[in-house]
């Protein structure tokens, strides 16, 4: 039986938090550029520059499943796409950077995870959309 959409996009959810943690404990603000850049823009203290983003991001996807899909809002089926996409470039640009660096980068094993729950939920989006079935 495959899950439910509602289901695979808190797992998607679940699976940033766990993500944001692995990038946190081994300190990705410290060396990938972009991290370092937007975690600067907090303020002087990367770290918490970087708390605070990520468990902005995890709040956002929480809500993002409390209320519009949950609630089956129009605007779900969107929401729930662009966190797919962005979630299968997760999982696909931090194994590409490690292979690029010849060793891990903070965040590569947890990346993985992303594939198949977004790639499922894209599945799921798509026969949605291929259906008109309004429930997910």
């Amino acid at each position: 039986m495959v899950p439910s959409g509602r289901s695979l996009f808190l797992a998607l959810i679940a699976v940033q938090a766990l993500h944001s943690a692995e990038e946190y404990v081994f300190r990705l603000y410290d060396v990938f550029p972009p991290a370092r850049f937007l975690s600067g823009l907090i303020g002087p203290d990367r770290q918490i520059g970087f708390v605070i983003i990520n468990v902005f991001v995890v709040l956002l996807g929480i809500w993002c499943y409390l209320w519009p899909v949950r609630r089956q809002w129009p605007v779900a089926v969107p929401l729930m796409w662009g966190w797919v996409l962005v979630e299968l470039s997760n999982g696909i640009v931090h194994p590409a950077w490690s292979i690029a660096q010849r060793t891990y980068t903070p965040g590569t094993v947890t990346s993985v995870l992303f594939l198949p729950v977004a790639f499922l939920l894209g599945r799921q989006l798509s026969r949605r959309t291929r259906t008109m079935n309004s429930s997910f």
